[in-house]
């Protein structure tokens, strides 16, 4: 360029006498008004704004529930702990002795269900049982924090 003259937005004016400047500069000139008009459409696109807002808050949400599931996890391991260790050695075995007979009577029961109950009805069944087994620490606690409170509210009955 031999000249430093502007046109009115910022960009200089090529030498008329080099085409090869020109091209260049309508090359760039080119790239400039494409990535102009890609944030531009980026911009117009709401449905596409309102997905990653969308995917964004659920993968939040996902890991805010993952956190709290953490907590309570561990805040029934500690309430059955404390259970553990506050409930006299007498109870525990009565509630194993109890433990033991409902277990029996559950078989039971579930073998006396699985042969009168319609297939559909097992199915669910099947289902709950396997939800059971995979949260059965928090169950456990939940049934001893259960029989803490009856415990003591049977004995407060007593005075």
């Amino acid at each position: 360029m031999s000249k430093e003259s502007r046109t009115n937005i910022g960009t200089p004016v090529p030498d008329a006498s080099n085409p090869e400047e020109l091209r260049e500069q309508v090359e760039r000139t080119r790239d400039e008004l494409g990535q102009t008009v890609e944030a531009l459409a980026a911009k117009a696109d709401v449905k596409a704004q309102a997905r990653e807002r969308s995917a964004a808050a659920r993968e939040q949400a996902a890991e805010k529930a993952a956190l709290v599931a953490e907590q309570v996890r561990g805040k029934a391991e500690q309430a059955t702990r404390l259970v553990k260790d506050k409930t006299p050695d007498p109870v525990l075995e009565k509630a194993a002795e109890a433990a033991s007979h409902v277990r029996e009577t559950a078989t039971r029961a579930g073998q006396y269900a699985a042969d009168k109950a319609p297939d559909p009805l097992l199915e669910k069944a099947g289902r709950a049982t396997s939800f059971a087994r995979a949260n059965r620490n928090p169950l456990l606690a939940g049934g001893a924090l259960l029989a803490v409170v009856l415990l003591v509210r049977h004995r407060r009955g007593r005075r």
